[in-house]
């Protein structure tokens, strides 16, 4: 029997937590970490295999590759950044599109099943390379005082409003956007990843009791959710690229 009583194991917090695999001078390697592992191999020997010798007329891997590579690059980077400004970020772009994206489909795959951007760790260390690129190309671009002036939306036309808009504008851009930006992926493949746990469990709890047709119903509905998951996947490693070239964008932008 489960805690709740009716010996339904409800999923929670503790279908986050994994024991380790393996401790390394006190050093906890878990099933995540292995799956952010292999997410990293997996990407990196993909696009080896498509473009390390890439031909003229392209063979099955590296059509594939050229699809994804350019589908990031013509579709987010360029109609962000235009083509001079965003050639030089794609392969960022790229590799942050798809380390998203496989980091996600874990949840879906047998045996994986479980979205390692669920954890707030990697989204967050994400987010921090885009932050860090952001604010380094904002002073890189505008100097010291032209990068204040771009990070703090500072205009001497706004009058008496000023100082308001500069603590704003400075909290919102150094605080809040970097936040927002992990949080967004995080909060998504958690609560998708919880649905689809509770629906899996629910499916095999009913089916053990008298209530088959309830089963069938929450069987049903699992296999929504993960179609429906992988769709969210998706969209979620766009809108996260999406996002770091549009700051990109800010940074690049000219102040007035």
């Amino acid at each position: 029997m489960s805690d709740n009583g009716c010996g339904f194991p409800a999923p929670g917090l503790h279908s986050f937590l994994f024991a380790p695999l393996a401790t390394v001078g006190g050093f906890e390697f878990n099933k995540v970490m292995l799956l952010a592992l292999v997410t990293t191999v997996l990407v990196i020997a993909f696009f080896y295999a498509a473009f390390g010798k890439a031909k003229v007329v392209p063979g099955k891997l590296q059509m594939i590759g050229e699809a994804g590579y350019d589908f990031v690059r013509r579709g987010i980077v360029y109609e962000t950044l235009g083509k001079r400004e965003g050639e030089k970020f794609v392969p960022l772009m790229v590799s942050l599109f798809f380390f998203v994206w496989i980091m996600n489909v874990w949840s879906v795959i047998p045996l994986a099943q479980f979205p390692v951007s669920s954890i707030i760790a990697y989204p967050a260390v994400l987010a921090a390379i885009v932050y860090v690129t952001w604010v380094v190309l904002t002073f890189k671009k505008h100097g010291f005082t032209g990068g204040v002036k771009n990070l703090t939306g500072f205009d001497k036309s706004l009058g008496a409003v000023l100082p308001l808009v500069v603590v704003i504008e400075f909290f919102s851009n150094l605080i809040v956007r970097p936040f927002t930006h992990a949080v967004r992926l995080f909060a998504n493949m958690f609560a998708g990843h919880l649905l689809l746990v509770m629906f899996t469990v629910a499916s095999w709890y009913l089916l053990n009791s008298y209530m088959i047709p309830a089963a069938g119903v929450s069987f049903i509905m699992t296999i929504v959710m993960i179609l429906f998951e992988l769709f969210v996947q998706a969209i979620q490693a766009y809108v996260f690229v999406l996002l770091a070239c549009s700051y990109v964008q800010g940074a690049l932008a000219e102040h007035h």
